[in-house]
């Protein structure tokens, strides 16, 4: 498991740091993917927000966990329907 350094920990829960991805009612796809990944290229940390009503609460989880896998990020934190990804 990767060690994630506490500077990274406290930008990703700074309320001031607002979502530049969000999920709507297409869903993850290839272009969704594609755009995390540039933009973990640019900045290494990206906040993502999935729409009201797009996944249930049960699939949240297999949402975060399928784009780090496709992104080749960690899970830094994920509240509600917002979660914050880094790539190292």
């Amino acid at each position: 498991m990767v060690k994630i350094p506490e500077s990274i920990k406290k930008m990703a829960m700074d309320r001031d740091f607002q979502p530049s991805v969000r999920i709507g009612k297409t869903g993850v796809t290839e272009n969704l993917i594609q755009e995390i990944k540039d933009q973990l290229a640019k900045r290494k940390l990206v906040k993502i927000k999935i729409n009201k009503g797009v996944f249930e609460r049960s699939q949240k989880t297999e949402v975060w966990n399928y784009i780090c896998e496709q992104t080749g990020s960690t899970l830094i934190s994920s509240r509600g329907n917002v979660g914050v990804v880094w790539v190292k």
